[in-house]
């Protein structure tokens, strides 16, 4: 690995740039650290296009890497573009690859892959930008879905556009919000419960962490400011009901064909168990991000862990 010269990739056009730049930044100190041969790749901030992707593979080009540690969260990233450009230029990289990546950030398409491998999710619909300019009757999810919905862009993380509506104008609020996102997008009952998450690393579930936001849910400020959120791990869940979690979040990952790691976020309901959520193919990785903090549960400190992942992509 040593010979190798490594390209960290991070920035990109994404919403969450500024949180990829971190992690990325991360990486490089964590490879600094164990002499490996590195370089910080930079992506610019779009907008994403046919001539941002030629910019993106010149760059690449002029770097002269041999491997590539994707620390790109959301578009280009973690939706498997920046994969498949890679894959073209014939240079490994980190994480899963780009079809899989592809399915992992459409919500709509995950969830059906979840369904047909019958991991448990929640009651949802899905609702087109173009639709939305049509007569739409509110009324119709809150007795289809529930009391209380969730709407969310079908792809994006760092829980960007998501919003949670109790009654027809916050609904309607919720999905123009989420609509600035993506032109597709889901309408999903909220399940309450204790909020969780099951890392995955060489196909191992690591120690569960529970997350209990002092905001309304686990929003991008009770994400990444100080001081906005508890984290416990490992969780203090019953023995067998952590283990069905474990073993629910190591499914979700294996039927998106997600490879190396990745971090699977599940709602634990006390009468209908755990619901999953999503799954994380690029987490956050810096050393506070909650992949890494379920790792040092198990004794890989931030350094061991990046190592692994890079050995993963060769």
């Amino acid at each position: 690995m040593k010979t190798r010269r490594v390209g960290v990739l991070m920035g990109g056009p994404s919403s969450e740039r500024e949180i990829s730049i971190k992690s990325g930044k991360a990486v490089c100190k964590a490879l600094e650290a164990r002499h490996i041969n590195y370089v910080p790749v930079e992506l610019m901030a779009g907008p994403n296009t046919n001539g941002y992707k030629k910019s993106v593979t010149d760059l690449i080009c002029r770097m002269k890497i041999d491997v590539a540690f994707v620390a790109l969260h959301g578009e280009f990233g973690e939706d498997g573009t920046v994969q498949e450009l890679l894959e073209k230029m014939n240079i490994p990289h980190t994480g899963s690859l780009s079809a899989s990546s592809r399915v992992a950030m459409n919500k709509i398409s995950a969830k059906e892959i979840f369904r047909l491998n019958f991991i448990p999710i929640a009651r949802h619909e899905i609702l087109t930008k173009s639709s939305f300019d049509k007569v739409i009757d509110m009324k119709a999810y809150f007795k289809n879905l529930g009391p209380s919905l969730v709407v969310k862009p079908s792809n994006g993380g760092s829980s960007i556009g998501l919003n949670i509506a109790c009654n027809e104008q916050d609904l309607k609020d919720a999905i123009c919000d989420a609509f600035k996102y993506d032109d597709k997008l889901i309408i999903e009952e909220y399940i309450s419960g204790r909020e969780i998450t099951v890392g995955v690393i060489e196909d191992r579930a690591l120690p569960i962490i529970e997350i209990v936001p002092k905001r309304k849910f686990f929003d991008f400020t009770a994400k990444y400011e100080q001081g906005f959120t508890e984290y416990i791990v490992p969780a203090k869940i019953k023995k067998s009901i952590y283990k069905k979690c474990q073993d629910i979040g190591l499914n979700a990952h294996k039927a998106l064909s997600a490879r190396s790691f990745s971090r699977v976020d599940i709602i634990l309901n006390e009468k209908i168990g755990p619901v999953v959520l999503e799954v994380n193919t690029i987490p956050g990785l810096t050393e506070t991000s909650l992949l890494p903090k379920a790792a040092k549960a198990i004794d890989i400190c931030f350094e061991d862990l990046c190592i692994k992942i890079l050995e993963s992509a060769l």
